[in-house]
């Protein structure tokens, strides 16, 4: 998978101020991007977990750690699935 290099200004004071050096500076804000790709549908777990050059689950436990839940579903979709899983036991007795 090619890259593409990103360039972002962020004011000197404010990194400094940071603690952080460029290049953590530049995972975390690869973080954030991926992490908001996830929250508005863009890209799949599984997707930005590669993206990371992590496991899935490890994103999953990121996602947790920044308070973003892993599943989000609408009531509706909730209840659909709930629907699908009871149908499924049901047909399985």
């Amino acid at each position: 998978m090619g890259k593409t290099i990103l360039k972002v200004g962020v004011p000197r004071e404010t990194l400094l101020s940071s603690g952080f050096s460029e290049e953590k500076a530049a995972v975390e804000m690869l973080k954030l991007f991926v992490m908001n790709l996830y929250k508005h549908q863009r890209i799949s777990a599984g997707k930005a977990a590669e993206t990371l050059g992590i496991r899935k689950y490890d994103f999953i436990q990121m996602l947790g750690d920044a308070g973003m839940d892993f599943f989000d579903y609408s009531p509706t979709e909730l209840e659909e699935e709930f629907e699908t899983v009871n149908k499924w036991i049901q047909s399985n007795e």
